[in-house]
């Protein structure tokens, strides 16, 4: 195993230690509390004075598994020349992501890196605030998107309310950013439409719809949650500040297949089940015609596992390694998942 993924880091953030001097532990003021002072997460949405549904707040996307795989596994066809492109990523382990050279996100900004953000909503504009991303316009004064933009990074949004659905379409996008971190590409004709309705104080739900007809045969809809994060505040994220990712990512994805043993069937089904990483949710194992296959929390596709032993596999779309842990009855309790950041533990929930 040759590499490091750097987007590791963003997925664990939630684990990390708080700094106290960054007012991680503030309360959120005017929020509704139950008796014992927590934050009421069913209470009803608020509204602004117009009646609208107020999506401001501190939120974060359980949106894990499409982070690698934005199309799932019953998305569209890529056409020739992108699936071409995404094959050429994946071989060289993805080290030529934008987000390995520290540049802007694009139309995946704050969806899936577990990272914060904060959406500001006033009369004619909607503000969202990434931590690891330039802070994003939504225009709701009526104007329409551009019609000949300069090609952006973020591209440009405008929106509108459906009921107390908040519809955005965004457009203008240059086309050095990936959709996801396993390379699905895209060109600057893409558009994206978002779809965000608070269902009560805590919860919202997004759904996606991406149209790509230079790149994809369709478009297809991603549906997450969103969770509203209370007493606490977005941290300054600066990627170019201790990079030191992209020189270790060197190798291939065809090395880890081409030394990859094999493995009994009867062995491969023993691990298939649910594995419970604590508040990054549930990874699910299955084997497909004889292949073990990991599912990341949030949706998005099967990703496969390469047998180093009977036991250990070698991840490639973590940069890492997962290890099946027997217990004293010789049934499977629990996997590791070994990464650079240090192991991570999910326990068997459901065979």
């Amino acid at each position: 195993m040759k590499t490091l993924r750097p987007m590791v880091t963003l997925l664990l953030v939630m684990t990390a230690s708080p700094l106290g001097a960054q007012w991680l532990k503030h309360p959120t003021p005017g929020i509704p509390r139950t008796a014992d002072g927590k934050p009421n997460l069913v209470a009803p949405a608020p509204r602004t004075a117009d009646g609208k549904p107020d999506v401001s707040g501190t939120w974060q996307i359980d949106g894990l598994g499409y982070a690698f795989n934005i199309i799932g596994d019953k998305g569209p066809e890529m056409l020739p020349w992108a699936k071409a492109l995404y094959q050429q990523r994946a071989d060289n382990y993805w080290k030529d992501d934008t987000d390995v050279k520290c540049l802007p996100p694009g139309p995946r900004a704050g969806l899936f890196s577990q990272n914060l953000l904060k959406i500001v909503q006033t009369p004619g504009l909607v503000l969202i605030l990434y931590e690891e991303g330039p802070t994003r316009q939504i225009f709701t004064d009526g104007r329409e998107l551009p019609r000949d933009p300069n090609p952006t990074w973020m591209g440009y949004s405008v929106g509108h309310w459906e009921g107390d659905t908040l519809v955005v379409e965004s457009a203008g996008f240059n086309d050095r950013t990936w959709l996801d971190f396993t390379g699905h590409p895209h060109t600057e004709a893409l558009q994206v439409t978002e779809r965000f309705r608070r269902k009560d104080f805590g919860h919202m739900q997004l759904e996606l719809t991406f149209n790509d007809p230079q790149a994809y045969t369709k478009p297809w809809t991603i549906s997450v949650g969103v969770n509203f994060v209370a007493d606490t505040e977005l941290l300054e994220y600066v990627c170019n500040e201790n990079e030191k990712d992209r020189g270790r990512l060197v190798g291939a994805v065809q090395d880890e297949k081409k030394a990859e043993v094999r493995v009994s069937p009867d062995t491969l089904s023993k691990y298939v089940g649910t594995y419970r990483m604590g508040p990054l949710g549930d990874f699910l194992v299955s084997v497909n015609q004889g292949q073990l296959m990991i599912q990341l929390p949030g949706g998005g596709g099967r990703e496969p596992l390469f047998a180093q032993s009977d036991k250990d596999f070698v991840f490639p779309t973590l940069g890492g390694l997962v290890e099946f842990v027997t217990g004293p009855l010789g049934k499977v309790t629990h996997m590791l998942l070994k990464i650079v950041e240090g192991d991570q533990q999910a326990v068997r929930v459901n065979p």
